[in-house]
């Protein structure tokens, strides 16, 4: 009795630490059977990315297209916005022309960033036709009878028409500028604010061509400007009458200083009055400087 007594004594402290790393192994067994739980970031709401995953960066926004650096000059690039007759106007240049130039159908349909020819091409006969053709066929216009009578004053007509050089500068400033309309002047021009006079009148108070020259544009296309008449009067020159209540001209008809090519009305605007612009090269410069004294 005795004896197998100690024996169990002896044992015991051998099953003990046996049961331990049983046990012990156990624990690890379940333990890396179940996955950990990921920790979340909750302080960004409910959906917040796990911390563990970090969020991937941004892709950099691409730069704006740039106009082109090489630019040739009389080009222009066309902005959001802008429309054929706003570019025809800006550049001293009648809208068909620009569209023949380009190449362009529908003058609707025009593209942003698309890089417009806005300056006659060299070397050809278009160059010349904005600057020839107001003079000479403006003449015909009050007496084409007494013309045709006489053989001797249709010749000049028909031969300055294929002259190849452009008049100088100094011919295109020498303009004798006639004031477009009888009212008093209602607002001065202001580069920033009104880009020509407002002349003031009734409704129906004639509107005179300024000086010699060829309509580019009659309508309302132009936001702003109504119903708007803009005459070229040669390479440099183009004058715009605005706000009129009705046109007496359509495009590409010659016309001559004093003459009615509209009546004064009120379209896009308060009050009626005339609008009236003179462009040189297409920049606004203060029609007070060039019209005579009254």
């Amino acid at each position: 009795m005795n004896q197998g007594s100690s024996m169990t004594d002896a044992l015991r402290p051998l099953l003990r630490r046996t049961l331990m790393i049983g046990l012990a192994t156990l624990l690890v067994a379940c333990s890396a059977t179940r996955p950990p739980a990921p920790v979340e970031d909750r302080s960004a709401g409910r959906g917040a990315r796990p911390v563990a995953e970090a969020p991937k960066p941004a892709a950099p926004a691409s730069a704006p297209a740039a106009a082109p650096a090489d630019l040739k000059p009389g080009t222009y690039v066309v902005k959001p916005g802008d429309t054929l007759m706003r570019i025809a106007l800006e550049n001293g240049q009648g809208w068909r022309d620009i569209a023949r130039w380009n190449g362009i159908e529908n003058p609707n349909l025009i593209e942003v960033g698309q890089v417009l020819r806005v300056a006659p091409p060299e070397g050809t006969a278009v160059a010349t036709k904005p600057v020839t053709a107001p003079k000479v066929d403006a003449k015909p216009l009050p007496g084409a009878a007494s013309a045709s009578a006489s053989g001797a004053a249709s010749a000049p007509a028909a031969t300055p028409a294929p002259a190849p050089a452009p008049l100088p500068k100094e011919a295109d400033d020498d303009i004798p500028w006639g004031w477009p309309a009888a009212g008093p002047v209602i607002s001065p021009f202001d580069e920033a604010r009104s880009k020509g006079l407002g002349i003031g009148g009734r409704a129906g108070d004639p509107v005179l061509a300024a000086a010699d020259g060829r309509v580019v544009y009659a309508g309302s296309g132009l936001r702003g400007y109504g119903n708007l008449v803009i005459v070229k009067h040669n390479a440099t020159y183009l004058t715009a009458y605005a706000h009129n209540q009705t046109l007496l001209v359509k495009e590409d008809q010659a016309v001559r200083k004093g003459q009615k090519i509209a009546e004064m009305g009120n379209t896009d605007a308060e009050r009626v009055q005339l609008h009236f612009e003179i462009r040189r090269q297409g920049k606004p410069i203060d029609p007070a400087r060039l019209l005579p004294a009254r």
